[in-house]
């Protein structure tokens, strides 16, 4: 064997994180869409169950710190993104920072949830439209979480779906049907699509444009959250998507 001396590269930036669902076929893909494509992106996988209930979201907390031990160590993050919007409102966004803060360095933990009430802050939103995918018992425990941030849910509706694998498949045509319908009810400033793996960013602006209104979706809202943590433009669609400045 011939050993060779190397140089080492100067280190990069700090890496975006992201902690993805196991069932999850949406998120990564929504996120390297919006995000720069010279930002470094590093995902890991948590257990998550096939079917959603309070009791299989708030199962994930016991395997936050190992997905995040899971990612790449060598340089710290400027932040971390936990891919679950109702599971963050069923664990606490708070704890979920501190078990995915456990697992690796740093700089920020984000959430859907967290991301989507720094959104409507920015964007003076205190009363949402809300679509859920969901049944009722998982939204319900969101919906109360965003009135503990000040943002009433009003107009309130839902595919009643539990199944992960059946979420991801509705389609386009449907989720703008219920949000156009929704916001239709009155009494609402924007709309929020919620959930990581519904199919969302191509939607948005279809629902701006019919109905007047800001269109807010999980994955857009993290994918604004995590770029204004390292203060470069991203992709971000509808009027979310026009401001500027860290909110």
């Amino acid at each position: 064997m011939t050993r060779y001396n190397y140089t080492r590269a100067p280190d990069g930036p700090a890496p975006l994180g992201m902690i993805v669902l196991q069932t999850d076929e949406t998120l990564e893909g929504d996120l390297r869409r919006m995000l720069p494509a010279d930002a470094p992106l590093y995902v890991s996988r948590v257990p998550s169950g096939a079917d959603v209930t309070p009791e299989s979201l708030r199962a994930m907390s016991g395997h936050l710190t190992q997905a995040a031990g899971l990612l790449p160590q060598a340089l710290p993050y400027a932040a971390i993104g936990y891919g679950c919007t109702s599971a963050t409102a069923q664990i606490g966004a708070g704890q979920v920072a501190a078990l995915i803060g456990a697992g690796v360095r740093t700089a920020r933990v984000t959430d859907p949830l967290t991301a989507l009430i720094a959104a409507c802050a920015a964007l003076g939103i205190t009363r949402l439209g809300f679509l859920s995918p969901y049944t009722a018992d998982v939204s319900d425990r969101l919906r109360a979480a965003l009135v503990e941030a000040g943002i009433a849910t009003p107009v309130f509706g839902s595919f009643d779906e539990a199944n992960e694998a059946s979420v991801v498949r509705i389609d386009a045509a449907s989720v703008i049907d219920a949000a156009c319908d929704l916001a239709g009810q009155g009494g609402v400033q924007a709309v929020f699509l919620s959930c990581t793996n519904l199919r969302t960013l191509d939607v948005i602006d279809a629902v701006e444009a019919a109905t007047g209104l800001p269109c807010l979706s999980s994955n857009q809202a993290l994918g604004w959250h995590l770029g204004m943590a390292i203060g470069r433009q991203c992709a971000i669609p509808g009027r979310l998507g026009a401001l500027a400045g860290a909110p």
